[in-house]
């Protein structure tokens, strides 16, 4: 070999060993996950809203992987925010419903019903407890609903432990202070961090900065709907509070952010209350949501129309921090173009606010959904919805569900239930 040539070899080998030294000196990425609360995928100016605006959202967006058409696994805050964290889907960790049976009516029985929920979450290995053991700092902020926050397996946290956040409720409607202190206690201690951070926005009580509710008034004639766009704004000013905080500590670069709602709203104008097809309805009004993905310098940023899930978030983390994945999870990680191309359908389930029986979730099921493509199919349980029907929407089309063409497209129909049926049949539900 000529002495040119075996110089140009070598000076590449010591510029890839040179390279791979200074990847295993970096730091892992820190990673914060902000997830709305009762907010409608259509609800951002990036999503083409013609009077909310969300300028930090917006931003967020033009700098990230953003799937338009993301989807919760149910369309009620308790179960599907235990599918963000568990990576599973509601009938699989057993948190199905906001409450257990009966409610809240009987003080003991609603306790010892809420302490099997969260006891639930005791066995499931979440993104926090997984992130912990791998040596990070985890802060829980906001909504909250399985206990005191270290049952959930972090080393962090402002919830105690009543049903759904407590003294957690604080974040971002009086205070960003307790993320600040977090970050600052990493960082002095060399640790990578997580944040989870779910403030109950837009999510009512609907009283948002009197300087935003007057902007907002004079766009609609609905004083609900006005107080519900302001509460959008708010919360999208407190987001860029928080990105702007990593950003002023020189932490954006190496930190993951992560963008969902927990379950979608549509504001009544006649009060102060949701509209049908949205919270807890099996439409895309409660289960939509665009998905974001920034890490700059490793995810490129761009639009997709591809349906992806919620539960597709636990193992693309885990994966883009180096931490392996628990067995059996039904998620593909969204980094992975070809594993995002290669699945061609989105499952989901609804369930009733209350539970019918805690250990088992199909005694409560109300609708099973699936996406696929353009088509969105809605199956409902023959014995709690004894009066709905199955029905097929065109999204591309019709992408507010206005129109079943369940009866014209039979042919469809069968397909896309055989699909359903061979992921989650809600076993159980027609032998009560």
């Amino acid at each position: 070999m000529q002495r040119p040539l075996i110089l140009s070899v070598l000076a590449i080998l010591f510029s890839v060993c040179v390279a791979t030294a200074q990847d295993a000196r970096k730091p892992p990425p820190n990673v914060v996950l902000i997830v709305s609360d009762d907010q409608a995928w259509t609800d951002y100016g990036f999503m083409g809203h013609p009077h909310i605006q969300t300028p930090r959202l917006d931003r967020l967006a033009r700098e990230s992987l953003v799937f338009r058409r993301g989807y919760v696994t149910s369309s009620l805050c308790c179960p599907s925010l235990a599918s963000l964290i568990t990576g599973k889907y509601p009938h699989q960790h057993k948190i199905a419903n906001n409450d257990p049976p009966g409610g809240s009516k009987n003080k003991e029985s609603f306790a010892a019903g809420r302490e099997t929920m969260n006891r639930f979450m005791d066995s499931q290995p979440t993104l926090p407890r997984l992130l912990t053991s791998a040596g990070y700092l985890t802060l829980q902020t906001g909504k909250w609903w399985q206990g005191e926050f270290s049952r959930g397996g972090f080393t962090h946290g402002m919830t105690k432990g009543q049903r759904h956040g407590d003294e957690g409720l604080d974040i971002g409607r009086k205070t960003m202070q307790p993320i600040y202190d977090f970050i600052g206690e990493a960082r002095k201690k060399e640790k990578p961090f997580f944040v989870w951070y779910a403030p109950m926005l837009p999510h009512s009580p609907h009283n948002p900065p009197a300087r935003l509710f007057e902007k907002y008034k004079l766009l609609t004639k609905s004083e609900h709907v006005a107080r519900y766009w302001a509460m959008c704004e708010f919360f999208d000013e407190t987001c860029g509070q928080l990105l702007d905080h990593l950003e002023e500590q020189k932490l954006a670069e190496n930190t993951i952010v992560i963008y969902v709602t927990d379950n979608g709203w549509i504001q009544s104008e006649d009060k102060p209350q949701y509209a049908p097809k949205s919270k807890q309805s099996p439409y895309d009004g409660g289960l939509r949501t665009p998905i974001m993905i920034r890490w700059p310098g490793k995810v490129a940023a761009k639009m997709s129309d591809t349906p992806v899930s919620s539960i597709d978030i636990l193992p693309t983390l885990l994966d883009a921090v180096g931490v392996k994945r628990p067995g059996e999870l039904p998620g593909v990680n969204l980094r992975d173009d070809a594993a995002v191309a290669k699945r061609e359908t989105v499952f989901g389930e609804c369930f009733a606010h209350d539970a019918r029986d805690l250990q088992n979730p199909a005694a409560s099921l109300r609708w099973r959904w699936l996406v696929r493509g353009d088509w969105k199919l809605i199956v409902p349980d023959n014995h709690n919805e004894p009066q709905e029907v199955v029905e097929l929407y065109d999204l591309l089309a019709d992408p507010h569900e206005t129109q079943n063409l369940a009866d014209s497209q039979a042919g469809r129909v069968t397909a896309l239930r055989q699909s359903l049926d061979g992921w989650w049949g809600g076993i159980g539900a027609e032998r009560r």
